[in-house]
């Protein structure tokens, strides 16, 4: 005959231990409500909890409550090296307030990311963080108008009010021109994102601006398009600007992996980077110090879009009332190897 297993110790089990009364034991260990309790309070009965092996039933608590305390991160390239340390950074915010999320991959494919933002629903999430968005992205407008909490990262919607973490892209387009232009290049190309997207559309103007503004040329043929954000696209549009242009001395790319593409390309047709064309990335990515040449590059937050990305959904989640709000982080230009002199 089996012996019972002894049931798992309780928020009564702890209460008693310290000798307080239930509601408050779930106040001290709860991190968003702990301030309600004095802070020896709070330590004797997470002492207590560790000592008696407590885990608290996220199920049973979110039955008991309606909350599920998480939320759901939708990311459209895991693989992106840009992706991990935004997420790094919303799950450390999300953590400090007692949430956790999920995260989902959509590989870009509107289909997949309608059925899995349908699964995170399915499963109670309290709100979304959401970094595919398109310039035009109807399920994002459905989200809104059914009222779920969400914020929009290193992304933004036209026509829909929706809160959004960005890093300063004008301001980085033009700190990497103008870093060009003062090496004495004058044929600066783009090798932009997709224009589908607003972080895409955003730099392409940008660099527009940017070139104009210093008396540059800004001829139509020097901006290209990448089919994606990818290192594959980046080297389809490097082949098509170089097949179409040979006065070109320097590109400024829409991120790191459209850059890295280059690279490919300046392999391909023996072409020195920085002595024959000079190259800025945009995000700066792990590792680019070890390439040859170090990439130059714009720095992003990332850590810190994350961070602020979800102290925004936790806000509208207590507050839904609470008005949309933006948030521009500021970037900076890191000059390595990749950049030289004409």
């Amino acid at each position: 005959m089996k012996a019972n297993r002894p049931s798992a110790p309780t928020l009564r089990d702890i209460a008693e231990a310290v000798g307080v009364h239930t509601t408050t034991v779930s106040r001290a260990l709860n991190p968003r409500t702990q301030n309600q309790v004095g802070a020896d309070t709070v330590r004797r009965v997470r002492k207590a909890a560790k000592d008696l092996g407590y885990q608290p039933n996220p199920i049973a608590l979110s039955l008991r409550t309606s909350r599920s305390r998480t939320v759901g991160l939708v990311i459209p390239d895991i693989t992106n090296p840009l992706f991990p340390p935004i997420v790094r950074g919303i799950e450390s915010a999300l953590e400090a307030s007692g949430y956790s999320g999920w995260i989902v991959n959509t590989d870009n494919d509107p289909q997949r990311e309608r059925k899995l933002i349908e699964s995170l629903r399915s499963r109670q999430v309290e709100g979304l963080i959401v970094a595919t968005a398109r310039l035009e992205h109807p399920l994002l407008a459905e989200l809104h108008a059914a009222g779920v909490p969400l914020v929009l990262v290193n992304r933004r919607v036209e026509g829909i009010d929706v809160p959004c973490v960005t890093a300063d892209d004008a301001a980085g387009v033009s700190a990497a021109v103008a870093h060009l232009a003062g090496l004495g290049h004058t044929r600066i190309a783009h090798l932009a994102g997709p224009q589908t997207t607003s972080t895409g559309a955003a730099r392409a103007r940008a660099f527009r601006h940017a070139v104009r503004d210093l008396g540059l040329s800004d001829e139509p043929g020097l901006v290209v398009e990448c089919a994606q954000w990818s290192e594959e696209a980046g080297a389809s549009a490097a082949r098509a600007l170089l097949d179409a242009r040979t006065d070109v001395t320097a590109v400024v790319a829409g991120n790191d992996l459209i850059a890295l593409g280059c690279y490919d390309v300046f392999g391909e047709r023996g072409i020195d980077c920085p002595g024959d064309i000079s190259v800025v990335g945009f995000n700066d990515m792990p590792f680019l110090d070890k390439l040859r040449p170090p990439l130059t590059t714009v720095h992003v937050p990332h850590h810190d879009v994350g961070v602020e990305a979800a102290r925004m959904l936790l806000d509208g989640i207590e507050d839904p009332e609470r008005p949309a709000r933006s948030m521009l982080l500021p970037v900076s230009l890191v000059v390595r190897g990749s950049t030289a002199s004409r």
